[in-house]
């Protein structure tokens, strides 16, 4: 059943939508590695490259070729695609992908669905929960570094969102609405659902927090999403992964130490890189287990679809 959780205090959160959903993976033997599972967190950048602060110089001078936009993304899903089913990096093949900035038919993704199109290339499921595009309003003044980004358009009919992929069957698909004041043309957003695992289910949330606030605004979003994970059937085992934005040493010990006084762990040291661009490397991708074992982790540093790196941990159940 799909649900929608709104924070204790939305604000000026985007109003619900509906979850999409797609089913590529009929026919296959789903559910023959549940008991031991490969989940991965990719940041995808709407599959359009790792080159941010060179595309957007290149941007700024009319040299974007977005006529070859379309082409690029397509050509980048197809790499990803191979990556994600053990190609690369020695990352071995996944089961459950955690996306975000999985755009759907924006320009600078080249019209393109990352998600469905990412998920019928593995041959997975996927459940996607998406932000509106603001028709109405002007975007607000950025911090420098999203400066280099490419926007989306106002009013423009596509959309930015993040999205669970899967071999197994997802159930139980949520979206979460995650509290926010600084960035209204951006609000973001969580997903949630179940996979088999081990004989019953492990629970997988993908969240994708707000770069434009502070700590404690960071803290608030997780908060939101640990509410969820803690009502009934929390005592299963569950894995908190994403993007979450952590630019500073405070924010990455404020977010572990949050986390882990709710029982959850990592495996990644602090401080390990999983962005690049050009000589610059940041820790913001992140993932944390409770009540599964982490047999194997790693970060797959390849290059070409985004500026984010894969993080992938192989899980098995607590003995």
């Amino acid at each position: 059943m799909n649900a929608t959780v709104q924070p204790e205090n939305p604000g000026a959160s985007a109003p619900p939508t509906e979850l999409e959903r797609g089913d590529f993976a009929r026919g296959r033997d789903a559910d023959a590695r549940a008991g031991r599972l490969v989940v991965v967190t990719y940041n995808i950048r709407y599959a359009v490259g790792s080159h941010l602060i060179g595309g957007s110089l290149l941007r700024r001078v009319g040299l974007g070729w977005p006529g070859r936009r379309p082409r690029l993304v397509a050509g980048n899903l197809q790499m990803a695609a191979r990556l994600l089913n053990g190609g690369a990096a020695g990352m071995p093949p996944a089961d459950v992908v955690a996306l975000q900035e999985a755009d759907r038919a924006t320009l600078r993704a080249g019209r393109r669905h990352v998600a469905r199109e990412l998920a019928e290339a593995l041959r997975m499921n996927y459940v996607r929960a998406h932000v509106p595009t603001p028709g109405d309003v002007e975007p607000l003044g950025r911090k420098w570094w999203l400066d280099f980004e490419e926007p989306l358009r106002r009013g423009e009919e596509g959309d930015t969102g993040v999205a669970l992929l899967s071999r197994l069957p997802l159930s139980d698909a949520t979206r979460v609405e995650l509290p926010w004041d600084k960035c209204p043309w951006r609000p973001r957003l969580a997903v949630a659902a179940s996979v088999p695992f081990g004989g019953g289910r492990l629970h997988v949330f993908n969240a994708h927090i707000d770069t434009h606030a502070d700590v404690e605004g960071q803290l608030r979003q997780h908060r939101a999403v640990l509410a969820l994970a803690e009502r009934p059937g929390g005592s299963e085992p569950a894995v908190l992964v994403g993007d979450f934005n952590t630019m500073t040493d405070e924010a990455r010990r404020a977010a572990r130490e949050l986390l882990e006084s709710h029982g959850f762990v990592t495996p990644l040291p602090t401080n390990t890189p999983t962005w690049r661009s050009g000589p610059l490397r940041r820790h913001f991708d992140w993932v944390f287990t409770r009540g599964a074992r982490v047999t194997r982790w790693g970060v797959a540093r390849v290059r070409g679809v985004s500026d984010h790196w894969p993080v992938w941990v192989e899980l098995e159940p607590e003995r």
